[in-house]
């Protein structure tokens, strides 16, 4: 799908605030509503964007700890990484998973209430998984960046 400044604008405004009502979005984009709601109806509909979501603030929500976990697995053997991923996406402390290159099979990024929580995440849930041989836990102490916004300008 081609897209023009216009678009790239429109999906700029919504990945940093979904709650804009077409209206807005409009006058920011110098569109009338129309054709704006037209544009939206199509960059949804090309799948560009997936969700309407709000951001929630983890610390006011008393989830302190943040730890990008690497994983190894007893082996990288078909079976053994549809078994990992599928459960993998069962646990609400996993908030992304990446396959990786290099030494690692797996990034993950853990978020929980405190250490202890995610102590028993390890113990009774990843250490416990039959397919994982090895896993190092890398604390995050200051969150410097935390973005959901994709670099658009960079696509103009």
């Amino acid at each position: 799908m081609d897209l023009d400044k216009t678009d790239l604008a429109i999906l700029d405004l919504l990945q940093n605030d979904s709650g804009l009502s077409t209206a807005a979005i409009a006058e920011r984009v110098n569109l009338s509503q129309s054709p704006c709601w037209r544009r939206i109806h199509r960059l949804e509909e090309a799948g560009l964007l997936k969700n309407r979501v709000a951001l929630l603030d983890r610390h006011a929500l008393g989830m302190d700890i943040v730890v990008f976990a690497t994983v190894n697995l007893t082996s990288t053997g078909r079976q053994n990484l549809l078994s990992f991923e599928e459960d993998i996406v069962r646990y609400p402390e996993v908030l992304e998973c990446y396959t990786m290159t290099g030494i690692w099979d797996y990034l993950l990024k853990i978020v929980t209430r405190d250490m202890r929580h995610y102590e028993r995440f390890v113990r009774e849930t990843l250490s416990a998984n039959p397919d994982v041989r090895e896993l190092h836990s890398h604390m995050a102490v200051t969150e410097i960046k935390n973005s959901t916004a994709l670099p658009l300008q960079t696509q103009a």
